[in-house]
């Protein structure tokens, strides 16, 4: 069954999913939210595509290497700018990001 045979790769993306909508929320609470909008404009992208590939993997399809591909991609954007920022929020989500794009690039490969 697909979903078994990259359930770290759905579990990845699924838990850097819900860092992102956190990371998400909490820019939105910030003193500066304009200052935070390339951080929260990435963390929607990147939450949207990892449950995409999430499901993508679930189901089996046959493009889900090239989801994960491209989910990759906007993981490590996303934790590049959330490293950008030394809130604990932007941290955690900066690792579900790394961690999430590590194992997306396994399963693509």
């Amino acid at each position: 069954m697909a979903h078994q045979t990259h359930q770290a790769c759905i579990e990845a993306c699924n838990a850097c999913a819900t860092a992102c909508d956190h990371c998400f929320a909490s820019c939105l609470q910030e003193q500066d939210v304009k200052m935070m909008a390339r951080c929260i404009a990435l963390d929607a992208d990147c939450a949207a595509i990892c449950r995409l590939a999430a499901g993508y993997m679930a189901r089996g399809s046959d493009l889900a290497k090239q989801i994960c591909q491209q989910c990759a991609q906007v993981c490590e954007a996303c934790a590049d700018e959330c490293a950008r920022h030394g809130l604990d929020h932007c941290q955690a989500c900066a690792e579900a990001c790394r961690r999430c794009a590590q194992e997306c690039r396994a399963m693509a490969a």
